[in-house]
């Protein structure tokens, strides 16, 4: 599907090379209509991603030629400065567009026109395109005091991901968080690979101890089934425990996820699901998964802190990776993972937890920032995000 829009954009290039792409706002059957064609694109660029961040203002975007079909998309949500009238626009993990296109400006320069008259004084974006790839082989040797994933050879550089940083670097793009970590959105990811997978290849490509594990749970009794929204109020109280347990805080009230429950399944039935793994009839672990498109994610992990022989998360994600792939789904995306390859640091331990799955970690192009032209916009980019950094 990406390869014939990507194929189709391009004649469209060649065939209005005279002509500039526009953009302006698109209603939501127009928008949607844009992403069952895409079919890859993030479910933080759904409308229903708009709602849930319902903080922020959102609108739905197209780029076009004169009479044409939409060729690109993006969801942009927009916070306002206190005190002004003027917004910083982000789109995360957008815009949807043919990033391979080498002639940028096509894309970009519409862009930045429309977010000026919005009123944008900066915006933030994360293209799609990975960077570079480590499977998991690769990180597991790598491994050691003090390493990190910049410090090993990838075992796949994206050639598109790479051209593109250059040329947004040359427009005076800046990286969020420098070469490293940094972003709103995880710079890496863990994703496992599912199309021309069968079923038995995902169990072979699990290791030894996930295999040990997912068989000790189904020993032990533990069911793996679909919760609804009156569980959340149980997924939440696990995640306050894991967060204590794990030594982070994500900050999110149960009030969020559940509106985030509400919002994308009224978008799509089944776009967000429970998943929760019961033994001797108490809720032990709850993992949410996230499916739009041809692309399922993993999205918060919670479980107790008793009980955790009988492996209950194991059991769980085998589930989900198992319902990725019967959906048809090209990856499981695991979401984030640390850079950090020291196994002593104390966030090396979820790492370590993923790599078990067989998969790759994958460096995203991270998030960009650039301020709108003038040295005012410049003045307040700086102090909107010292106010972000205080919030």
């Amino acid at each position: 599907m990406c390869a014939l829009l990507v194929t189709t954009a391009r004649q469209h290039h060649s065939q209005d090379r005279n002509q500039e792409l526009t953009v302006r706002e698109l209603s939501v059957a127009e928008y949607r209509t844009f992403l069952f064609r895409h079919g890859r694109a993030s479910f933080l660029q759904y409308p229903s991603w708009g709602e849930v961040k319902d903080l922020w203002r959102s609108q739905r975007v197209g780029w076009h030629y004169p009479g044409g079909e939409v060729m690109g998309a993006a969801l942009v949500l927009y916070r306002q400065f206190p005190g002004t009238r003027l917004y910083f626009a982000y789109l995360p993990e957008g815009p949807v567009v043919d990033w391979s296109d080498p002639h940028i400006d096509h894309w970009l320069t519409p862009l930045l026109r429309h977010l000026r008259s919005a009123g944008a004084f900066a915006v933030r974006m994360g293209p799609t395109p990975a960077y570079r790839r480590w499977d998991a082989a690769t990180v597991k040797s790598a491994t050691g005091p003090g390493r990190q994933l910049s410090d090993v050879l990838a075992t796949e550089v994206d050639p598109v991901g790479s051209a593109l940083a250059d040329r947004l670097r040359t427009r005076g793009w800046k990286r969020c968080g420098g070469e490293d970590d940094g972003d709103a959105q995880p710079r890496h990811v863990f994703r496992v690979p599912l199309a021309g997978r069968s079923r038995d290849d995902l169990w072979s490509g699990l290791n030894q101890e996930w295999r040990r594990n997912v068989r000790k749970a189904a020993k032990a009794g533990v069911e793996t089934v679909l919760g609804s929204a009156a569980d959340l109020p149980e997924f939440y109280r696990l995640l306050r425990i894991t967060e204590e347990r794990d030594g982070f805080r994500l900050g999110r009230s149960l009030a969020y996820y559940e509106q985030q429950y509400r919002v994308l399944n009224a978008e799509q039935p089944g776009r967000m699901r429970l998943y929760l793994g019961i033994h001797q009839g108490e809720i032990l672990a709850a993992h949410t998964m996230i499916v739009a498109g041809s692309r399922v994610w993993y999205q918060t992990g919670a479980s107790a802190d008793h009980r955790r022989e009988v492996r209950p998360s194991n059991a769980l994600q085998w589930r989900m990776m198992g319902d990725a792939h019967a959906l048809g789904a090209d990856e499981y995306d695991m979401r984030g993972v640390p850079s950090t390859l020291d196994p002593d640091e104390r966030s090396f331990g979820l790492l370590r937890w993923k790599l078990g799955t067989g998969g790759q970690v994958v460096e995203t192009l991270g998030e960009w920032e650039t301020p709108m032209d003038g040295h005012t916009n410049t003045a307040l980019y700086k102090a909107f995000q010292a106010y972000l950094a205080r919030r």
